[in-house]
């Protein structure tokens, strides 16, 4: 049996049950328990387990655990997980000594080609880039595969709403604090429009009267909606 240096006691139990009972040989092989920083198990955190299959941790999950790993890990994590050579490691660290970041990105970017494909690795770009990027347009978000506006979906606040409703159109203050908690009322919501806060789909909203329609829907089903730069919502329209 084969695992964990953590788990020796465990498994020459199992060796010496066989050894006893059935006279057999077995054999016990431990590797050296691999461990962050602080001491904690590599793997774990506050949201679970890291998983190789992407229905328990998506691309997406799996490259920000990377990107999120405290700096003081990288350099253990680069020589484990990749398979650049110990030069090249050396290299880059000098390279990217004041920028540990960049480190976390090449550590990343290699397991999530490597573990997923290279079109999960663009896909988690892509996503990346909505969330996060500062150039992102309308045409970027609308150029985005259905699949990836659904990890979107599930990586930030989400409201359900029917798509019925959009028959008519929706008022965007009515949007706003009505069929979503963005805001608490109408007079918040107009204000943050007259502020210029509000986006639909990457554009900005420019009068309180505007009309969300069915036209709006990316892949017949998402709007993407902001208030300000950090506070982004993803209707699903159902």
């Amino acid at each position: 049996q084969m695992g964990g240096s953590d788990q020796w006691g465990n498994i020459t139990s199992g060796t010496e049950f066989i050894r006893r009972n059935i006279s057999g040989k077995a054999y016990a092989v431990t590797t050296p328990l691999l461990t962050k920083s602080d001491g904690k198990k590599f793997g774990k955190s506050e949201e679970g387990n890291l998983w190789l299959d992407p229905k328990m941790t998506t691309p997406y999950k799996f490259y920000q655990f990377w990107i999120n790993a405290d700096d003081a890990d990288i350099p253990t994590f680069i020589r484990y997980f990749t398979l650049k050579t110990q030069s090249d490691v050396e290299s880059l660290e000098v390279e990217h000594a004041d920028n540990p970041r960049k480190l976390k990105e090449i550590l990343a970017e290699e397991l999530t080609r490597r573990v997923h494909s290279d079109q999960a690795y663009e896909s988690v770009m892509n996503v990346s880039e909505i969330l996060f990027g500062r150039t992102a347009t309308e045409d970027s978000l609308k150029g985005l595969a259905e699949s990836d506006l659904e990890t979107i979906s599930k990586e930030i606040k989400s409201y359900s709403i029917l798509k019925s409703d959009l028959s008519n159109g929706i008022k965007i203050t009515d949007l706003l604090s009505n069929r979503t908690e963005v805001l608490k009322s109408g007079s918040e919501a107009k204000r943050a429009v007259k502020n210029n806060a509000i986006s639909i789909n990457k554009v900005k909203i420019t009068s309180d009267e505007h009309m969300l329609t069915i036209t709006d829907l990316i892949h017949d089903k998402y709007i993407m909606l902001e208030n300000g730069k950090k506070n982004k919502f993803m209707l699903n329209f159902v």
